[in-house]
Protein backbone atom coordinates (compact mmCIF):
# COMPACT_ATOMS: atom_id res chain seq x y z
CA UNK A 1 0.00 0.00 0.00
CA UNK A 2 1.28 3.44 -0.95
CA UNK A 3 0.24 6.61 0.84
CA UNK A 4 0.84 10.11 -0.49
CA UNK A 5 -0.45 13.66 -0.35
CA UNK A 6 -2.38 15.32 -3.14
CA UNK A 7 0.61 17.60 -3.82
CA UNK A 8 3.06 14.73 -4.23
CA UNK A 9 0.52 12.83 -6.31
CA UNK A 10 0.21 15.75 -8.72
CA UNK A 11 4.00 15.92 -9.13
CA UNK A 12 4.43 12.22 -9.94
CA UNK A 13 1.01 11.10 -11.20
CA UNK A 14 2.43 8.90 -13.97
CA UNK A 15 4.80 7.11 -11.57
CA UNK A 16 2.01 6.51 -9.07
CA UNK A 17 -0.32 5.13 -11.76
CA UNK A 18 2.45 2.85 -13.05
CA UNK A 19 3.05 1.47 -9.57
CA UNK A 20 -0.67 0.83 -9.08
CA UNK A 21 -1.17 -0.92 -12.41
CA UNK A 22 2.13 -2.79 -12.70
CA UNK A 23 2.59 -3.90 -9.08
CA UNK A 24 -1.04 -4.25 -7.97
CA UNK A 25 -0.41 -1.57 -5.35
CA UNK A 26 -3.19 0.29 -3.59
CA UNK A 27 -2.66 4.05 -3.48
CA UNK A 28 -4.17 6.21 -0.76
CA UNK A 29 -4.14 9.94 -1.40
CA UNK A 30 -4.63 11.86 1.85
CA UNK A 31 -6.77 14.96 1.49
CA UNK A 32 -6.87 16.20 5.04
CA UNK A 33 -8.19 15.05 8.36
CA UNK A 34 -9.89 11.67 7.95
CA UNK A 35 -10.48 12.11 4.21
CA UNK A 36 -8.80 10.62 1.21
CA UNK A 37 -9.07 8.78 -2.05
CA UNK A 38 -8.14 5.19 -2.84
CA UNK A 39 -6.77 4.29 -6.28
CA UNK A 40 -6.63 0.66 -7.45
CA UNK A 41 -6.03 -0.91 -10.85
CA UNK A 42 -8.93 -1.80 -13.12
CA UNK A 43 -7.99 -5.48 -12.79
CA UNK A 44 -8.18 -5.27 -8.99
CA UNK A 45 -11.50 -3.39 -9.17
CA UNK A 46 -12.99 -6.04 -11.49
CA UNK A 47 -11.84 -8.76 -9.10
CA UNK A 48 -13.52 -7.02 -6.16
CA UNK A 49 -16.77 -6.59 -8.10
CA UNK A 50 -16.74 -10.26 -9.12
CA UNK A 51 -16.18 -11.33 -5.52
CA UNK A 52 -18.98 -9.05 -4.36
CA UNK A 53 -21.32 -10.63 -6.92
CA UNK A 54 -20.33 -14.16 -5.94
CA UNK A 55 -20.99 -13.38 -2.28
CA UNK A 56 -24.20 -11.44 -2.91
CA UNK A 57 -26.58 -14.30 -2.24
CA UNK A 58 -26.72 -17.16 0.22
CA UNK A 59 -26.99 -19.67 -2.64
CA UNK A 60 -23.82 -18.37 -4.31
CA UNK A 61 -21.93 -18.37 -1.00
CA UNK A 62 -23.00 -21.94 -0.26
CA UNK A 63 -21.92 -23.15 -3.71
CA UNK A 64 -18.57 -21.41 -3.39
CA UNK A 65 -17.98 -22.76 0.13
CA UNK A 66 -18.85 -26.26 -1.07
CA UNK A 67 -16.45 -25.99 -4.00
CA UNK A 68 -13.65 -24.77 -1.72
CA UNK A 69 -14.20 -27.65 0.71
CA UNK A 70 -14.16 -30.19 -2.13
CA UNK A 71 -10.95 -28.68 -3.47
CA UNK A 72 -9.28 -28.78 -0.03
CA UNK A 73 -10.25 -32.45 0.38
CA UNK A 74 -8.92 -33.31 -3.07
CA UNK A 75 -12.43 -34.19 -4.17
CA UNK A 76 -12.21 -32.38 -7.49
CA UNK A 77 -11.70 -33.32 -11.10
CA UNK A 78 -10.20 -31.93 -14.30
CA UNK A 79 -12.28 -31.44 -17.39
CA UNK A 80 -11.02 -30.56 -20.85
CA UNK A 81 -12.87 -27.73 -22.49
CA UNK A 82 -14.11 -28.04 -26.05
CA UNK A 83 -12.65 -25.62 -28.50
Amino acid sequence: MITTTISDFRKDIKDYFNRVTENFETLIINRGKNTGVVVISLEEYNSLITTQHEMSSEKNRARLDSAIEKFKKGDSFNKNLLE
